[in-house]
Formats: C-alpha cells, structure tokens, sequence
C-alpha cells in the first residue's frame, strides 16, 4: 500500500458535506441526493475496509472556499489524479512539492501564450480564491486505477452543483474542455447570461488536435475579457 497524504480517511460523506459553507448544503440536501450520498459512502466503506487507497482527503475540497453566488468560471474536469500524493479536491490542481501533470502542463502553456509572467505553483488554490470552481464530475478515484469510481452516483451530485451554480443570477464562465466536460452544457445552456467556451482536452493525446485545439484556444484572455465587460475582476491567472 502506498504511503500518501491525500487518501481517503473518512468515508461519510455526510460529514464532509456539513463541512461545507451553507448554501452548498442546502443545495445539495435534496433527499434523493441524500440517498446517492449514503450509497457512494457505505461504497466508500467498503472499498477502505478492503485497504484499497482513495484520493482525495478532501472530495469536496472545490466547495469549501466558495459559496455558488461567488463564483465567476466553472472549470470542469473528469476525476481526481489517481497517484499518491496529487488529487486535491480541487480539477486539474497537484501541490507545489509534486510534478506538474502533463494536461496542467498545458493549461500553463495556455495561459502563457496571452500572458506575461512566469507561473511558479502548481497549486491553484489562487484561483479558487478568485472565484474560480475547479469541478471534476467524479470525486473520487482508487490508487492507479483512472475513472474506477465513475457511473457510481457522483455525477449526479456533480450535476447538481453544475445545475445549481448556471441557475445564479450571477454571470459566470463555463470552460468545457473535452467530449465529457461538453456533455454538460446542456445543464448550462437554458441560462443565457452565462459564457460557455469548448475546447479538446488539455490533455497531450487532444491539445493540439482538431476540431477545437486547446492550444490556442484563447479561453483564458475571453473569460478575463467577458468577465470585465460584465462588471466583473479578471481574473491573475
């Protein structure tokens, strides 16, 4: 089993969810959800009863720093980093002391194309603080094993607070960036205030690819500009 300081401890996800600032809670206290809850945690249970390793800590880390009437952009992602050590809670983020994954590798180099500077963390609790949601639709993920907790119930959950944050008065940016962040626009699209831009993955295997390579997508620089002509901060990327 390997050592890592970003496993799963605690499997009720109740209690996680209580954690959280009120209006996501209020959000997601819809029985049904309740339920989907209760039954991804005895699964969780389970899981850690059999010594298997689930990262994150924290599943529901993205949330605690916002409430849904703060944010500004979506960012959405599939599931967690499955190697010890990187998930956060938080899409596409890792720690400072880890190696920089090869998809966030190219959201920097985005980033760097229509910006001056030099990026120095690979941690993006900085843009969560902004207002940045950095959601996957899957919130956990075993050891070594990409995608093993999907089609579980998460999505339903993570829809729930897609579907809660687009129904915001608030004007927000959607990125979607791959066919399964795309499959969301849909919760998204019935509110006409809000900015939706697509995109490949960033991932290596679709970044430059066609038909909207990531590279050169310019998503950064749009939302700042969208965001500032909605009365809005940019945002310091």
């Amino acid at each position: 089993m390997p050592a890592a300081h970003n496993r799963l401890v605690k499997p009720d996800l109740i209690e996680h969810l209580q954690d959280l600032p009120l209006p996501w809670q209020h959000l997601l206290s819809q029985t049904q959800l309740l339920e989907t809850l209760g039954g991804l945690s005895q699964f969780l249970q389970a899981r850690l009863a059999q010594e298997v390793v689930i990262y994150p800590t924290l599943p529901f880390k993205m949330l605690k720093q916002l409430v849904p009437q703060s944010v500004k952009v979506v960012i959405l992602g599939q599931d967690p980093y499955h190697g010890p050590n990187q998930a956060q809670g938080l899409a596409f983020s890792v720690p400072d002391h880890e190696k920089c994954p090869p998809s966030l590798r190219n959201i920097f180099k985005e980033i760097q194309r229509d910006f001056i500077g030099t990026l120095s963390t690979n941690d993006l609790t900085r843009w969560v603080d902004q207002g940045v949601l950095l959601l996957n639709s899957v919130l956990t993920v075993e050891d070594g094993k990409a995608a093993s907790h999907a089609k579980l119930g998460w999505e339903s959950i993570t829809d729930a607070i897609i579907t809660g944050v687009a129904a915001e008065p608030s004007p927000k940016v959607f990125m979607l960036w791959g066919t399964h962040a795309q499959t969301k626009e849909a919760l998204i699209a019935q509110h006409a205030h809000h900015l939706i831009l697509k995109a490949n993955h960033p991932s290596p295997l679709s970044a430059m690819r066609p038909p909207l390579p990531f590279i050169g997508c310019g998503h950064f620089v749009q939302t700042n500009q969208w965001l500032v002509e909605q009365g809005l901060k940019a945002i310091d990327w």
